[in-house]
Parts: structure tokens; sequence; C-alpha cells
């Protein structure tokens, strides 16, 4: 029929190919992609689709069904202006310097700092002074760029880590000292670029000799040669050169590497283009994606497994790296070997009146469909939600040395730090903050920004608390059905400042089945500091014959509140807020009764309540 869709809907990429082996349905080809456009999904990114016209001469779909999807996919492009001279259409006219400009890297540093939670601050020992004489930073997420990044995600052109925030904060007469202090998990090590000073080119200079070919094949002669002092490549959209096909190239890196010291190393490979590591002639890496020829839509990594390599000895390094669509960068890593990192933590530690730790995990750890298998992990899943092993031993083992020690978590969802949160006085969750973490991290740590985030998850305690995985029941599951006592519960949250909350009130104490009440309550900072408060509207229903949640959010608003200021957050209450879906009737339903409404810093600090009854349309 005719497309009165104003856009369209397209698969996750891959997800049709998951279908039969991950979703336990499994149609034939054809049917399977006629169910899809069918179902209303009008785009696949992946192969799925190129069985339609199998599947219209089997009689399982239409074409007027296929030219539904079409035309919502064409129309889409219309508004693009993708057939249009590019200089009629405003995207097109958007140049690449407005990215990175000074107002993007300001809200990156805006983002960062709002989004911090301070979840514990025992005894006020934060903030931190900045001129404390001895700041140890310790942690596998201290000095790591990648480790503010999620996955599919761009790469900033300076981003900041805790170790340089801190150290870019800090006094001039304070001594900052770094020790990464232990892996991220159980074999698994932090990857950090191989230094200039350990690869040497075939005329034995400093670097690695690259060769730049005119297609991805890499064969005849090369376009030109170069030495790089390391490999760490990035032309984004382009390519290495003006005169060379963006979407068809081919570089290789051929050199020596000489490891210092005698052990276990990992050597890996980061990057969106198809890419190969030979070692002494070797393969002992290489870039696996189910699309685009095994390159990736965004940077990747691919890591050896253990390597026992000799101090002073020469291995013949090799990688290829072959571009045929999208951006184009690579970079070389390695892991150095691990034996002595906690030794240096703890004396790092012990020479600092301060001690900053850095942990928890990294989006080479959590993931989609990620080859992970290390304790903790399955395929990019978790599977405990404590800190990966080794992080928990230095945890305990720095702390145990008694000095003032702050915990900063790095990471994308929620950690069980729960022996932390016993014995370590100020813990924040920074999760990714991006490309200007480093310097948010330190403004919340020496004041000069109030943190004033509330989690958006629960974090519970143990994996055991939890149902099966697999049990898609809500159940036991979120601030709104978990029946235990979390960790921190969802909208947690700590400021330097302090609220009080007061004077609850509702504009009607009935809310008709079509109506909206307005919610007011006054908040006023207590402190001598200014600070943002989260002032959150949650709403329960004490009497309901059905069962419902223990609590539901109903609205929440940020305020900057200065010391000793009062001001009123109000909330429209709908009617349609109260409802609930009947799976029986499958409709939403508005249940008559009262309802508590309720004013609070997070769901488990309620402050305020009060009730209203919901009655029938007028």
């Amino acid at each position: 029929g005719r497309c009165r869709c104003p856009g369209y809907v397209v698969w996750h990429c891959g997800a049709m190919a998951d279908t039969p082996g991950r979703h336990r349905h499994a149609p034939p080809a054809g049917a399977a992609a006629a169910l899809g456009v069918r179902t209303g999904t009008d785009l696949d990114c992946g192969r799925a689709y190129r069985n339609l016209l199998d599947a219209v001469h089997q009689g399982l779909i239409t074409e007027q069904a296929i030219d539904t999807a079409v035309t919502r996919l064409f129309l889409a492009r219309f508004r693009l202006g993708m057939f249009d001279p590019p200089d009629s259409v405003r995207w097109a006219r958007i140049p690449i310097s407005e990215l990175d400009t000074p107002a993007h890297r300001a809200l990156a540093l805006t983002v960062a700092r709002e989004s911090i939670v301070l979840l514990k601050n025992a005894r006020n020992l934060l903030p931190l002074r900045r001129d404390v004489g001895t700041i140890a930073v310790i942690g596998p997420n201290a000095d790591q760029w990648r480790m503010l990044l999620g996955n599919y995600n761009g790469i900033p052109s300076d981003p900041v880590t805790p170790l340089r925030g801190i150290r870019e904060a800090v006094s001039p007469r304070t001594r900052v000292l770094y020790a990464l202090g232990s892996n991220l998990a159980e074999n698994f090590p932090v990857l950090a670029p191989v230094p200039p000073a350990v690869l040497s080119t075939a005329s034995g200079r400093r670097g690695l000799d690259v060769a730049f070919y005119a297609g991805r094949a890499m064969s005849g002669t090369p376009l030109f040669q170069r030495t790089d002092s390391t490999l760490g490549s990035d032309w984004g959209e382009g390519a290495p050169r003006a005169d060379m096909n963006a979407d068809d190239f081919g570089v290789r890196w051929t050199g020596i590497l000489r490891p210092p010291h005698t052990g276990t190393y990992r050597l890996a490979l980061v990057g969106t283009v198809k890419f190969q590591l030979y070692l002494d002639d070797s393969l002992v890496v290489q870039s696996v994606y189910p699309t685009h020829d095994g390159e990736f839509p965004d940077p990747r990594f691919a890591q050896t497994e253990p390597l026992q390599l000799t101090a002073g000895k020469s291995y013949r390094l090799r990688v290829d790296g072959a571009e045929s669509y999208g951006e184009a960068e690579l970079q070389l890593l390695w892991a150095t070997p691990p034996e002595a990192l906690e030794s240096e933590a703890v004396a790092a530690a012990q020479r600092a009146d301060v001690v900053v730790l850095c942990l928890g995990l990294t989006a080479r750890l959590e993931g989609e469909e990620m080859r992970v298998a290390v304790p903790g992990f399955s395929g990019g899943d978790r599977t405990s939600l404590g800190l990966p092993a080794p992080q928990e031993h230095l945890l305990e083992r720095i702390a145990a040395l008694g000095k003032p020690t702050v915990l900063v978590l790095l990471s994308g969802s929620a950690v069980a730090v729960t022996w932390a949160q016993e014995h370590v006085p100020a813990i924040l969750e920074a999760w990714y903050p991006g490309q200007a973490g480093g310097t948010a991290i330190a403004d919340v740590l020496f004041g000069a920004y109030n943190p004033g985030a509330r989690l958006p998850v629960t974090f519970y305690r143990d994996a055991a608390d939890l149902p099966p995985f697999d049990d898609y029941r809500m159940a036991g599951r979120t601030y709104r059905f978990f029946q235990g006592t979390p960790l921190y519960p969802f909208g947690h949250g700590l400021s330097y400042s302090t609220f009080r909350y007061e004077g609850l009130r509702v504009s009607s104490d009935t809310l008709r089945g079509d109506d909206t009440v307005t919610v007011s309550v006054n908040v006023t900072n207590t402190s001598s500091r200014a600070g943002d408060e989260v002032v959150q509207l949650y709403v329960r229903h004490p009497s309901s014959a059905v069962t419902r949640p223990k609590r539901d959010l109903r609205g929440f608003r940020r305020v900057t509140l200065q010391p000793r200021e009062t001001r009123t957050v109000t909330f429209p209450l709908a009617a349609a807020a109260v409802r609930y879906w009947d799976p029986d009737a499958h409709r939403w339903t508005i249940e008559h009764g009262p309802v508590a409404v309720e004013a609070g810093a997070s769901s488990a600090d309620i402050r305020l309540t009060t009730t209203i009854v919901v009655t029938g349309k007028r």
C-alpha cells in the first residue's frame, strides 16, 4: 500500500544472520527475508535480503510489499539530498573543520563532568587539595586513552587520560607517580603502543619500513615508500596520498622487533582496515569481521596468544593493512611481561600521600559479540558483576597500605565493588567519559567541579542476586522489581553540597483518567557550596489489584542551587503515567484508586510522600 511512514526500519547489522543460531528461529533464507520485510523491516544491514528475489518466486512475499519498503528507503534518501547536486544539500556543505572545534571540546568536557557519579565520600575525603605532596595514580585504566571510549566510536584528536588530567590539575610542587598495577583481567593484559625504541628498519634505522600500494591486493611495485617511527596511522575517510583511491589501497609495514625484557608478551592490532600481523613469517593476528571482507566500521582489537620472547633477540615483523570502505586507521600495540606490575604499584603507593586507583572495565572486555573468553566475561557479555580478579587483588593490596585512597571506576556497566564500599573511603563512577574524561575526573577529584550525576542503573552486590540471564521476566530485576538490598540504588549519587526537601504538594488530590496534575517540591541547598541536585519523582500503587512495580520513576529535574538557595521544582503527572499494560486485554489500563507520589534523591532515598486518588474520566 501507500507509504505513510516518515522514516524507515533497519536491522542491526548482522541481526538477520543471528536469527537461526541465536534466536532459535530458523526459517529458510527466503522465508526469513520475506518475514523481515512483512513485519516492517525495510533495510537489512547484511546479506539476508539478497534472498528476496527467490522469496517472490516462491510466493512468500509480493512485489508490492517490497515496493513499500523501497519507497520508504528512497524517500529517506531524497530527503537527505542524495540525488541532488552537493552544493544544494545543506548536509554536504558541513566541512570537516566542524569537528573538534573549541565549542565541541567544551561540550565533551561538560558532558563528562555532568556524568560522573560520586558513589561514596566517607569523612569528606574529596575534594582533594591540589597542593598535596605526592599522589600515586595506579591502575590499568589510569593512562590508556582507549579506556575512555566505548565501542562504535571515533578517535579523538587529543584524549586526556586520568593520569594526564591529574598531572595538569595539581600544583607545580605536587609529585605524581604512576604504576600500571595489574592486567585488566586474567590473561587479558593492558595494550599500549609499541615504542619506536624496540623497532628497526632493514637498514638499521629506528622504526619501520612502509610500502604503499595502489590496490588492497598489494601486488606489483609500491607507489611509494617511507620510514615510520612506529605503526600508528589514521587517514580518516581519505588515503595516504591524494593520488590514491581512498577505498582501494594497501599498506605494508616491515621491520625488526627487539624486546627489552624476556617474558610473556602479546602483540595486537587495532583498526578499521583488514589487517594481518606476521612474526618471523608466521601469521599471529588477523582481523575477523563477517561483513566488508574483514574490515571494521569502527576500531576493533585483535591480539595474539601469549608469546614468549627473549630480550634483545631479533624478530621479523610484518603488518599488512587493506582498505576498501569507510575510515582507514591502524595501530600496533603490545603488552609487556606483567610479573612486576603489582610490586611497582605498591612501591608508588607507599611513597604517596594520596592514592587514586583507576580500575574497572573496558570496551575490549564488554561489548557486542566479541572474541573474549576470560574469567568474568564471555563473548562480550559479563558472567560476573565484580571487578576482574587481578584488579580486585590490586585494590585490596593497595587499600591495605592504609593511605587515603580514591577508587575511580571506568566502565560501561555496573560493577559490584562490594569490598571497596566497605574499605575504600571515596569512590567515583566515571563510565567511559570520552575525550575529556581525564580533565573531568581531575575537576571532580580536586573540587573544580561539584559532582551531581545519578546512577541510571542499579548496582547489585552479586550476580547471584539476579535471576538467570535467559529468564526474560522482570521479576527480581531493576529498582522496580528487585527485592534485595542493592550496593548502590538506581538514582544514587552524592555531592559536595547538601540539600533539604520540603513542601511536597499536588495541584489536585484527584487525578482523572484524562487529566494532568502538577507536583511541586521545595529544594534548598543547605551547604556553603553551589551544587546540582537531581530531584526525582516516583509513584507507587499501595493497594493495586495487579502486580505493580515497587515504584516507578515518573520525572526528574537537575537543578543548580547556590548556597542557601531554595527553588520550587515542578513536575507534570499525567494519568497516562500511572497506567499499566494488561497482557490479557492487550492494552494500557488505568487502575482507579490511591497512588503514592514521592520526591527524593534516589529510588532508595525518598524524602517526601503524598497521595492522590485516580478516578475515571470526566
